[in-house]
């Protein structure tokens, strides 16, 4: 039976759904500690396969509680795994889902961290809502930990919008205000504008063209031949989306902010589906692969959609 605080959470973590997605609130180590290592041994003892994706340091303070049996779980760290949200849901929960067929699974994923950025947040807060329109139906368990002495007040509301069920000191209790398609919709936000830009229009007369545009920029910001690859690769995969989907062009930008080389591309097309780029693909898929490639590249993926167009931004950390 596992617990949380002494309090067992058998009837709200293990009920009759087959998704279940609780948010943990924890201060401090010892409460990490408490509402994990119980929901991992559960797992186990119940012969579930078990993974856990946490930032750095929880995650070593985890191995170090499980000891020996720390063996037998998945170990992720989230803080490169998970360094764009959007790849969350293919690259970790999907992948461990799907890795064991006909078995329900068990994941702690810890998204969002003291010292996310403000850029990074509102597309942490939409992966988060987003699992449970990935998972619904699926059998699996994945419980989101929070920090709740470290983080403001604005991530701990949102949590109980994207969870149905949170978990405190008093134990587990529904959430009265989970409501995961607002916070889509409501971090769905026209991007900030940038100081300056290099822009061009690009269409099926110029993408070589816009290609060496991206790799001067990349080169010049010191980014290595590979991260320029990269990047040259991403922009080129939203620039076709673009002439394919986005009525036959797009406008490309690149500019330098502190911190990262940013490349976005603006098109008259509008995204239908919220799970866009978080699809897994098969093996042998042949379409439809651009922006998971994308998200898969990026350091991190904003995007915001509407009636007048869709505009998907990429960042990629300076050296």
């Amino acid at each position: 039976m596992a617990t949380v605080n002494g309090t067992s959470t058998t009837g709200i973590l293990e009920d009759e759904e087959p998704f279940v997605h609780p948010a943990l609130f924890y201060r401090g180590e010892r409460e990490f500690l408490d509402g994990t290592v119980p929901f991992l041994e559960a797992g186990l003892a119940a012969g579930e396969p078990v993974a856990a994706a946490l930032p750095e340091q929880n995650l070593k303070v985890l191995r170090a509680a499980l000891g020996a049996t720390a063996r037998r779980v998945h170990l992720v760290d989230m803080t490169e795994a998970g360094r764009n949200p959007a790849r969350i849901i293919p690259g970790v929960l999907r992948a461990f889902a799907d890795a064991h067929p006909g078995h329900r699974v068990r994941i702690i994923g810890e998204p969002i961290w003291p010292g996310r950025s403000e850029t990074e947040y509102p597309a942490c807060a939409q992966h988060e809502a987003l699992i449970n329109l990935a998972f619904a139906g699926r059998t699996a368990t994945i419980l989101c930990p929070y920090d709740a002495a470290g983080l403001d007040d604005r991530v701990l509301d949102d949590a109980h919008a994207t969870h149905p069920v949170v978990i405190g000191t008093d134990g587990p209790r529904p959430s009265g205000r989970y409501d995961p398609g607002r916070i889509v919709a409501g971090y769905n936000r026209p991007l900030p504008e940038p100081v300056a830009a290099t822009r061009i229009t690009v269409d099926v007369t110029n993408l070589v063209e816009a290609r060496r545009l991206v790799t001067a920029h990349a080169r010049h910001a010191g980014l290595d031949e590979r991260r320029t690859s990269d990047l040259e690769l991403a922009a080129s995969e939203l620039a076709e989306n673009s002439i394919a989907h986005g009525g036959g062009s797009g406008v490309l930008r690149i500019w330098t902010d502190d911190t990262h080389l940013v490349c976005e591309v603006h098109d008259a097309g509008t995204l239908t589906d919220p799970l866009a780029g978080r699809h897994p693909a098969s093996p042998r898929q042949l379409h439809g692969r651009g922006l998971l490639l994308v998200n898969q590249i990026a350091d991190l993926v904003r995007v915001h959609t509407g009636p007048s167009g869709t505009t998907t931004r990429i960042h990629l950390r300076l050296p």
